[in-house]
């Protein structure tokens, strides 16, 4: 390497001489930088999301490779908070690829000291037994003066503040449908 090849690659030089006065782009980027890309490039495809934190509801945008999440990040078409996320919410990925999150139905039998893990199927059909029974034993057909309420007060549903509002109304549907009248969302409260 000569001495006026060495003097070319400085950054000071290109800066100087190139059409990056300032020093912002070409000027300082080194072979190594440029030959660096960007996390999400090489993702197969982008969702949108929501942090899945706070009740502020700032967008995401998750990418993933071969059904793996490879990276989140701030949603820029977000109204909410265009682009930007809180340090707990930048750091979301980890909350999704964590070797410590749980993957498996976990379920304390009443006075039991230990968890067992259950089959998804077998948590399901205990969770729709207990709604039934709950609604079974506190239905109300009428009132006293005997006006009709068909409604049960023993099942009731509050909401996370991440639902975005097509999961609220398939929740108050299907809420509604089962009779409970005690239907909120943690964002109004």
């Amino acid at each position: 390497m000569g001495l006026k090849t060495f003097i070319q690659g400085w950054p000071v030089y290109r800066q100087l001489t190139g059409t990056d006065p300032l020093g912002r782009g070409a000027a300082a980027q080194s072979a190594r930088s440029a030959e660096l890309t960007a996390r999400t490039e090489t993702a197969d495809g982008v969702a949108r999301s929501v942090c899945p934190y706070c009740a502020v509801g700032c967008g995401q945008r998750v990418f993933h490779k071969d059904g793996r999440v490879t990276q989140i990040e701030g949603d820029p078409d977000s109204p909410i908070s265009r682009g930007r996320l809180c340090p707990k919410g930048s750091a979301s990925k980890s909350l999704v690829t964590s070797p410590l999150r749980q993957t498996k139905v976990r379920y304390r039998r009443p006075y039991a000291t230990e968890w067992e893990d259950l089959d998804l199927d077998v948590a399901l059909d205990m969770i729709a037994d207990r709604i039934l029974a709950a609604r079974d034993e506190t239905w109300e057909d009428v009132d006293d003066e005997g006006r009709p309420l068909n409604r049960t007060l023993g099942i009731s549903s509050l909401g996370g503040a991440t639902l975005d509002n097509e999961e609220n109304y398939l929740i108050k549907k299907l809420f509604t449908a089962m009779g409970a009248l005690q239907i909120e969302n943690q964002a109004r409260i």
